[in-house]
């Protein structure tokens, strides 16, 4: 064999190894999420998806280099619990936590593994960070509110409906944030002439039944703070305040899109598509404890005028002119 067929061949030789890497699938990564909503529930279906698809723009797909496990906890905390030590057993690189509700059980499952949260309003007062700018541990992720929020849904309650005189707050009391929310409502409220009642979020019956005897008495309204249970209950309150005539504010547009009256909250869909640009720099190597707490970068007020105007309600101009949404 000639000198240069000799080179050829060895140099042939040589670059299969280099072809049989090339070829070589890529490295499966797994995460965990775990979410505050029921499987078929769209909203929920919805946030996923926006994380998904944030994923997806960083160069992660399922199936391909990702695996992601998935568990619906329904707003149920004896779930969270259970499939929270689910996840952390199949050893996933990072978790996703759907909201605040599913931290708890998280927390308890693991001090380890990276968890990113969305939809978490109080982290450093709930022991979930350090602090914001720096974390510490293994949590990280995203802030849905500050809870001096709840003195703004007394003004829109008023603004709205300037003759209500009571106020039912629906929140979740075993949920920090239920207890962060209230609080402030109710330092908010002699400055608006509004009463108070508390109605826990139990179950469906536990709300219609504290709700209809809320009711009885006139110039009622209803203030719908941001939990776990409330939006899995979020048809039959949205059903109970049209059967009785209250007018309600609400802190996630999905109500008001669903017939409810007004809501002023944070994009979330759009936290879940933030959430995972912090999920893909785990992945690629950065530690929770170095990445910052983010707060929402945007409110939005959505009104239903249908609504409205079943209601007997004319909303003010000035109000109008504040929305970003106005569903006629």
């Amino acid at each position: 064999m000639r000198r240069r067929e000799v080179i050829t061949a060895l140099g042939g030789a040589a670059a299969w190894p280099m072809v049989a890497r090339a070829q070589q699938p890529e490295r499966m990564r797994r995460i965990g999420v775990l979410m505050n909503l029921a499987t078929d529930d769209r909203e929920g279906q919805a946030r996923l998806a926006a994380f998904v698809d944030g994923l997806q723009q960083s160069g992660w797909q399922s199936g391909r280099n990702l695996h992601v496990e998935v568990r619906w906890g329904a707003g149920d905390a004896e779930r969270f619990r259970q499939y929270a030590t689910e996840l952390v057993a199949l050893a996933p690189e990072v978790i996703l936590a759907g909201s605040g509700a599913t931290m708890p059980a998280l927390r308890q499952a693991t001090r380890s593994v990276p968890i990113v949260f969305t939809l978490v309003p109080d982290p450093v007062g709930a022991g979930f960070v350090a602090s914001l700018a720096r974390p510490g541990g293994n949590v990280t992720g995203f802030t849905n509110f500050e809870y001096s929020i709840g003195g703004k849904f007394l003004q829109l309650l008023k603004e709205i409906a300037p003759g209500v005189r009571r106020a039912a707050v629906l929140r979740d009391a075993a949920d920090p944030a239920g207890i962060g929310q209230w609080g402030a409502i109710q330092t908010a409220s002699p400055s608006f002439g509004v009463d108070l009642t508390a109605i826990g979020l139990g179950d469906a019956a536990e709300i219609e039944h504290a709700v209809t005897a809320f009711a009885h008495a006139p110039n009622g309204g209803l203030v719908v703070t941001s939990s776990a249970p409330s939006m899995v209950h979020r048809q039959l309150i949205i059903t109970l305040a049209a059967r009785h005539k209250l007018p309600a504010v609400y802190a996630d547009r999905i109500f008001v899109t669903g017939g409810g009256l007004i809501s002023y909250g944070p994009d979330r869909i759009d936290q879940y598509r933030r959430a995972a640009g912090y999920v893909d720099r785990i992945l690629k190597g950065e530690k929770p404890a170095d990445l910052p707490v983010q707060a929402p970068t945007k409110y939005e007020l959505i009104i239903n005028l249908k609504t409205a105007k079943a209601l007997g309600l004319t909303v003010p101009d000035t109000l109008l002119a504040r929305a970003d949404e106005v569903i006629e």
